[in-house]
């Protein structure tokens, strides 16, 4: 068993898909492969009522294996789906006002940190965490710089943790792993070829525990 204490940790963010029950077989096929801190549930295209559908469904399946459900942007079917958290990024109005009304009951965390000045704004309200990236931003192989670096800059000095979204090549975790990030967020390079899935976040756990940078206590 790796130990995944000190070390940068996997973060999932689930496929888009519109079939509900495809969806959490493949997101639950995917938990099977090894540890996975949390899982990011986007709406995507999908109506409000087949969001919360799908948000009942995979919060279920994420919380049988042990990890956190993070339902992206809507508070409301998040309380129903009796998710464990929120991933909030529409900006510091919307992360200030869900922190208020649901931590720390829920997991509250903020992305749209796209810069310095942002970044310190969403850190002023305390979240969970800070996310470096769009949930949808996995467009080429590597990381994006502007991410890794920023994620550096912060991991040096703040103690909020980071979440760092990575590329379409699962080896890009070990680039996000080296800014000292807590966290690296994957979605194509896990979701994207049918039946990898948990091949996929087995390799990825095995290279942070071989090649990851150990946290100080």
């Amino acid at each position: 068993m790796s130990n995944t204490e000190n070390r940068c940790r996997l973060v999932l963010v689930a496929p888009d898909l519109a079939d509900a029950a495809e969806r959490s077989k493949l997101v639950g096929e995917a938990l099977k492969g090894g540890d996975v801190a949390s899982v990011i549930v986007p709406q995507y295209g999908l109506s409000d009522q087949d969001f919360q559908k799908h948000a009942e469904a995979l919060v279920a399946v994420i919380q049988q294996a042990g990890a956190a459900a993070l339902i992206e942007g809507d508070t409301r079917v998040a309380g129903r789906a009796k998710a464990d958290g929120l991933h909030i990024a529409g900006g510091v109005d919307a992360l200030a006002e869900a922190i208020e009304r649901h931590a720390p009951k829920l997991i509250v965390g903020g992305g749209n940190a796209t810069d310095r000045h942002h970044a310190l704004e969403i850190g002023e309200l305390r979240p969970d965490y800070v996310f470096f990236g769009r949930t949808d931003g996995d467009i080429k192989p590597e990381a994006h710089p502007k991410n890794l670096a920023l994620a550096e800059w912060w991991a040096s000095m703040i103690e909020i943790p980071c979440v760092v979204m990575g590329g379409t090549d699962p080896q890009s975790a070990l680039a996000v792993a080296g800014t000292g990030a807590e966290f690296v967020a994957l979605r194509l390079a896990v979701f994207g070829e049918s039946g990898q899935a948990p091949s996929v976040v087995a390799a990825v756990n095995a290279l942070l525990d071989e090649k990851a940078p150990r946290f100080e206590d």
